[in-house]
């Protein structure tokens, strides 16, 4: 994965070229631990691979593996019980094969010797019919992160329309802090065309966030959904606002970690994986030092290497 530049504004300004460097985890361990599957034509299967790690230091036994939820979903092959040594990694392959059109869920339970079994895995796919009207939004979920309390935060999803022209009808938000911003409705997408959305975050007070915005449409798959998340924090007053530029555009989404001593340990402070390209900092103190580091995540997953520190240094009041 190539490196991408990280600029540090307010505090100073320098660039950040990733290297390799592990990220650490502990006991056993998923990378990613979800995954959607996205439109996949009913009768038809798709597979994909989750990497499981032991990154602790005693060898892990995984003793059964369980699904709840959709039963389009299915485990590849997979033999039990199985032993990973520390530092070993393997493959389990998950099979979706849509049997009716729609949006499908499930978890996959994994139980081992591990203290805090069983490790839980998300998967999510959508069943349709070819040269139906189907209506995606790239992406899936989105993240924004840290915002002050009062201040609002935009990020896009693109919808696209295939098998055959999408008119989108009307659109909403389960939750006041989350909002459609500037579409007009109705509004016809041709096939194969995009329509890029911008969807908004207003916390109204400090803490977690979550909901769902949709688009009814003529689709086959309608309400089209994307999940939101959010964290409202309380003005401070100093904070530490991050931007960079993404790397060689493989990357969904980028962590943030933070630590008080040049070269680390470091720690990561988004709570969810950012797919903005900018980051800010409420929780700083003042009077502190702190170092900055960043990372890039794939779809598959892999997360690149840290990035060279930052520095910023938080005045006194």
């Amino acid at each position: 994965m190539r490196a991408f530049p990280l600029v540090l504004i307010g505090c100073l300004l320098c660039c950040l070229v990733l290297a390799p460097a592990p990220a650490m985890a502990q006991q056993l361990h998923c990378k990613p631990c979800y995954y959607g599957f996205g439109k996949v034509q009913i009768g038809t299967s798709v597979s994909y691979s989750f990497q499981l790690s032991n990154t602790g230091s005693k060898t892990l036994r995984i003793n059964s593996k369980s699904i709840q939820g959709a039963s389009a979903f299915s485990f590849g092959k997979f033999p039990l019980p199985m032993s990973l040594q520390p530092g070993a990694s393997v493959q389990l392959p998950v099979i979706f094969t849509p049997m009716a059109k729609g949006y499908v869920y499930a978890t996959l339970l994994l139980k081992s010797n591990d203290p805090n079994s069983p490790l839980s895995l998300r998967v999510h796919g959508i069943g349709f019919y070819p040269n139906a009207a189907q209506l995606a939004a790239t992406p899936a979920s989105l993240n924004f992160g840290n915002v002050a309390v009062g201040s609002s935060a935009s990020l896009q999803v693109t919808l696209t329309a295939s098998g055959t022209a999408v008119t989108i009808s009307s659109d909403g938000s389960n939750s006041s802090e989350f909002a459609i911003v500037g579409l007009g409705l109705p509004v016809t997408i041709q096939v194969g065309q995009s329509l890029p959305v911008t969807v908004q975050f207003t916390p109204n007070a400090s803490g977690s966030a979550s909901g769902n915005v949709g688009f009814t449409s003529n689709a086959v798959n309608s309400p089209t959904v994307v999940s939101v998340s959010g964290t409202g924090v309380a003005q401070q007053a100093h904070n530490v606002s991050l931007s960079w530029q993404p790397g060689d555009g493989s990357a969904v989404g980028y962590n943030v970690y933070r630590g008080t001593s040049q070269s680390g340990p470091f720690q990561e402070i988004n709570s969810a994986l950012d797919a903005s390209t900018n980051y800010t900092d409420y929780t700083v103190v003042s009077g502190t030092t702190y170092y900055y580091v960043a990372t890039e995540v794939n779809a598959q997953g892999q997360e690149s290497g840290y990035s060279n520190e930052v520095q910023a240094v938080i005045p006194n009041p």
